[in-house]
């Protein structure tokens, strides 16, 4: 149990930035195939990248986070707003999708998909049951920075910028934000997210949400002091007071469910992974993808 490190993988968001990178400008005719008539642009940047990680993190467990369809996440089911600006998703993405579930499946590794729950809720109720139970690390891979707010003393995020990955801490956190991680949806909420439909207060932008909750501390204190709002922000005062509900609606759908029942009682244990060489090479010799084990 000495060096336990947890490595959980937003599957969708590494799936698709793979697919999207490589089939830019290319036509579903122009992507690459094997002999058999799959495609496997994305299927070759999640492997290696899954592989990269557990070299260089040295995790000893790990689990691969899956959303389920849009229509049936509990927030779509209340909000029917959320996300309705999404594309569907290419056909070619789809069936690499349901090739390496197969391929993960067939290596042993943890795959987690828990309606009505998305993938932030399922990363959250994980990286929260972890850190309650152990003493060791957790590796978050994704670019989302919702996730931002799952950050803890344990918990950190790999985020890729510009072909460099950073190991974004709790510590760089709070030296950027200068608010705790869990303010982060205080923020959202007042900004909203405008690629998943969700409002927040129009008119407050990055510029004034990030200060507004390091003087008041939460959306909820912030409507209690709005009469006595600091002078420095009257220009936002009428658009805070029309957009109230909106700012409220905003934080509920941020909100990464970190209690998802589902994981009261599952054993950490069975996330357990070492990569077996011999397997994997036989496995990416029958996709024919090239991939660099170390």
């Amino acid at each position: 149990m000495e060096n336990n490190k947890l490595l959980v993988i937003d599957g969708f968001n590494l799936l698709s930035r793979g697919y999207f990178a490589t089939a830019y400008n290319k036509t579903a005719e122009q992507l690459s195939r094997n002999s058999h008539g799959l495609y496997t642009n994305a299927l070759r940047v999640f492997l290696q990248k899954l592989f990269n990680l557990i070299n260089q993190h040295q995790t000893t467990h790990l689990a691969i986070a899956w959303d389920v369809k849009r229509e049936e996440t509990d927030r779509r089911k209340k909000y029917e707003f959320y996300k309705a600006s999404r594309n569907e998703l290419p056909e070619p993405l789809i069936q690499q999708y349901e090739t390496l579930t197969d391929i993960l499946n067939q290596l042993g590794v943890a795959q987690l998909t828990v309606p009505p729950y998305e993938a932030d809720d399922v990363i959250g109720s994980l990286a929260y049951k972890w850190s309650n139970e152990t003493d060791h690390q957790c590796l978050i891979y994704s670019n989302d920075k919702d996730l931002l707010q799952l950050l803890n003393r344990q918990t950190s995020q790999v985020i890729a910028q510009k072909r460099v990955e950073t190991v974004y801490t709790y510590k760089h956190f709070q030296e950027e934000y200068g608010i705790e991680p869990y303010q982060w949806i205080e923020v959202k909420a007042l900004l909203g997210d405008a690629s998943d439909n969700i409002p927040g207060v129009p008119g407050v932008g990055a510029k004034s949400a990030l200060p507004l909750i390091q003087d008041y501390q939460s959306v909820d204190q912030l409507y209690k002091s709005l009469l006595e709002l600091d002078s420095k922000y009257n220009r936002y005062k009428k658009k805070l007071l029309e957009g109230e509900e909106s700012a409220k609606i905003s934080k509920e759908l941020v909100t990464i469910n970190c209690a998802i029942d589902y994981f009261d009682d599952f054993d950490l244990m069975t996330l357990s992974y070492h990569l077996q060489h011999t397997q994997i090479r036989h496995l990416m010799d029958a996709l024919e993808l090239n991939i660099r084990l170390h």
